[in-house]
């Protein structure tokens, strides 16, 4: 089978990863990839932003299944070229990209079906917005309704943070995204990230896993892409995980179809466990990272049958349950100084010659020059541990992180904290 995925950074690396250990992959594409990335795979010469030459370039390669890795050509509608080519894809159509293409959109589908989350307004003028915080207790989450890489989701602490969001939502900091501004409930709790791979009727549930967003240890600092992550997540429990499937996941899964744009793809649901319950913070509509640095390894040589089957619609020839390994793992992000601020590309890296077997170095932000591995991104590297427990998955990653001479480079210490602190065996 030929496959093409489109992306370059972590996430990417672990579909390559996971993509190569089957033994149906005859050849494996990227577009525009990184230097891990092809280390696996070939350069495709095709610009992702180019919806027809990524389909112009499947037809003449004879690609079997295009994996769309970042949510900004989905919600560009590039699924929907490829489908039109008759190629098959992973991922959703620009209707069903709306997930995360704008909070609105999945505020009002949570509404109108029944689905807990957060009471939230959306304006889409400044006046209309600031009036709205009048309606909010403190904190409150102000939410820029576009993709805004990350960054249009504020937590304010105060009035004046609140009215400083929205003015800069509207003012534009965040581009087109901010035209549209949620105003949102805080809620707390613990938050877990959820997966589920949908075949446009079928779904099956792809694990749990939590990631730390914030740069520094002890979860301070500034919001970051993601600067760690593990999986299984203790927090969630069985019954927990039941509630997410019955009373959010499911149900988005109906009104999509009924909305006449079934999610094809993988659904990446933000959770926050309050007291009251499972409550839903946000869609994706692809793999988080570094989450995907986590889970991907435990599907290993089924991920491409896997991921087959949803692009084609056959999910129910494939089972019940997904099979993933009975194994914890944990992954740390390794970044450029700086992040996730300024910060100077083009430092060099060295890595360990041979790293464990149960150790997955996977790159982000790299590239080579001749012999040489240089960091061109903020998030640079994600170190990935497996073992019977997470303590022994984290022994791992970072004895392997250790091992890697980077002195430009950062990373916390404390991946897996809550965890470990809740279970320390």
């Amino acid at each position: 089978m030929k496959v093409l995925i489109i992306g370059s950074g972590g996430r990417e690396h672990a579909f390559a990863h996971a993509l190569s250990q089957s033994p149906r992959l005859t050849t494996l594409y990227v577009a525009p990839g990184n230097a891990g990335i092809l280390q696996q795979a070939q350069a495709a010469p095709v610009d992702p932003a180019d919806h027809e030459a990524v389909a112009a370039f499947c037809r003449g390669e004879g690609i079997d299944l295009v994996i769309v890795g970042p949510e900004a050509p989905l919600v560009a509608g590039l699924a929907d070229v490829l489908r039109a080519h008759e190629i098959a894809v992973l991922g959703p159509s620009k209707a069903a990209a709306e997930l995360e293409g704008s909070k609105a959109f999945v505020k009002k589908l949570a509404f109108d079906n029944g689905i807990p989350t957060a009471a939230s307004e959306t304006h889409g003028a400044a006046e209309d917005a600031l009036a709205a915080l009048d309606r909010f207790d403190l904190p409150v989450v102000v939410k820029a309704d576009g993709l805004a890489a990350g960054k249009g989701v504020i937590i304010a602490e105060t009035r004046v943070q609140a009215e400083e969001a929205v003015r800069a939502c509207f003012e534009g900091a965040f581009g087109a995204a901010g035209s549209r501004v949620v105003i949102e409930a805080f809620l707390v709790g613990e938050e877990i990230s959820c997966f589920a791979l949908c075949d446009g009727s079928e779904y099956r549930w792809l694990g749990s896993a939590q990631d730390h967003k914030r740069v520094g240890e002890g979860d301070k600092g500034p919001n970051t892409g993601g600067m760690g992550a593990y999986t299984p997540a203790p927090c969630l429990t069985p019954d927990l995980e039941n509630q997410v499937r019955r009373d959010i996941i499911e149900p988005s899964l109906t009104a999509m179809i009924d909305a006449g744009a079934p999610f094809q793809g993988i659904l990446f649901a933000g959770i926050m466990l309050t007291s009251a319950g499972p409550q839903l913070l946000e869609y994706n509509v692809r793999f988080g990272d570094p989450e995907a640095q986590v889970i991907l390894p435990r599907l290993g040589a089924h991920a491409l049958d896997l991921f087959h089957a949803a692009a084609s619609g056959t999910l129910a020839q494939t089972g019940d349950a997904v099979a993933l390994a009975d194994q914890h793992a944990l992954t740390v992000v390794m970044a450029t100084a700086g992040y996730p601020g300024d910060y100077q590309r083009g430092s060099e890296i060295t890595l360990p010659p041979s790293p464990d077997s149960n150790v997955i170095i996977f790159h982000a932000g790299t590239r080579r020059e001749g012999e040489r591995l240089l960091a061109a991104g903020g998030r640079v590297l994600t170190v990935t541990g497996l073992g019977d427990s997470l303590t022994q998955a984290r022994e791992r990653a970072y004895t392997a992180v250790d091992s890697i001479h980077w002195p430009e480079g950062f990373f916390r210490r404390d991946i897996g904290w809550r965890a470990l602190q809740a279970d320390p065996d």
